[in-house]
């Protein structure tokens, strides 16, 4: 298994994600399409630096995952969050989104104070047996969320983990 680090991430770190987003492929498990939408999500997902709910995983000093917690500040839902995560297509399967996913988990509950983490993932995408080993269970589906360019759709799978 590779030496993870992982960090919390900075604003310096907005470059590594915009790259990971422009991968090939990336974008099919993503509701993204053009670069101006990229950018937008970009944003929004680097604005919760500042509340250092944002990490980076770095292999030999180079960034090469991220996930964020997209936390509410409306009380009557703030035990809970939506989260994301990227991991760079040459560093799959060596246990960095295991490592990323588990790190979120541990400050969700421990500097969060939150008691479920959700995540939205489209049917076919790899990362589905990730969330299934660490405990997270589907709880809904939308169908025909994404809409792909050959004309095809993709389900929206909800899954959720109580911490």
């Amino acid at each position: 298994m590779t030496e993870v680090k992982i960090r919390l991430a900075t604003f310096d770190d907005t470059t590594v994600l915009i790259k990971l987003f422009k991968e090939k492929g990336i974008l099919r498990w993503f509701p993204m399409e053009n670069s101006m939408e990229v950018d937008d999500a970009v944003r929004l997902w680097m604005s919760y630096v500042k509340q250092k709910a944002v990490l980076a995983a770095e292999v030999n000093g180079q960034v090469v995952g991220l996930a964020n917690l997209y936390l509410s500040f409306f009380r009557k839902i703030a035990h809970h969050s939506l989260f994301a995560i990227i991991v760079d297509p040459n560093y799959r399967s060596q246990g960095i989104g295991t490592k990323l996913v588990k790190e979120l988990m541990k400050i969700a509950k421990e500097q969060f104070k939150l008691e479920f983490l959700h995540l939205e993932v489209y049917e076919h995408n790899p990362a589905i047996s990730l969330y299934e080993r660490l405990g997270f269970l589907e709880y809904g589906r939308q169908k025909r969320f994404i809409k792909e360019e050959d004309g095809g759709y993709l389900d929206k799978i909800m899954m959720q983990k109580k911490l």
